[in-house]
């Protein structure tokens, strides 16, 4: 499902138009993105929890030649998924 049909769902589920489900859908993400830029755990009770995980510097390797480069640390975004949404997927 892409982020299309997700907004399609939502118009049908909840009867309000494409446009208003699409505003909503947008909102939500935003809002989701903007906590976690500042560092902060979003958590959707019976779905999951986003939150931003800290990566430590390493060593890689470059694929092309096989010359070993240092890679930063850097902080990813990270989604755990919570023991109701686990359960639905068994």
């Amino acid at each position: 499902m892409n982020k299309a049909q997700l907004a399609s769902e939502i118009a049908k589920k909840t009867k309000l138009s494409k446009a208003k489900s699409w505003e909503a859908l947008n909102a939500t993400v935003d809002a989701i993105k903007g906590s976690l830029k500042k560092g902060q755990k979003v958590s959707l009770v019976g779905f999951g929890s986003f939150l931003v995980k800290n990566r430590k510097a390493r060593t890689g390797r470059n694929p092309k030649t096989g010359e070993t480069i240092q890679i930063k640390a850097r902080k990813v975004p990270a989604f755990s998924a919570g023991a109701e949404f686990k359960n639905l997927l068994k």
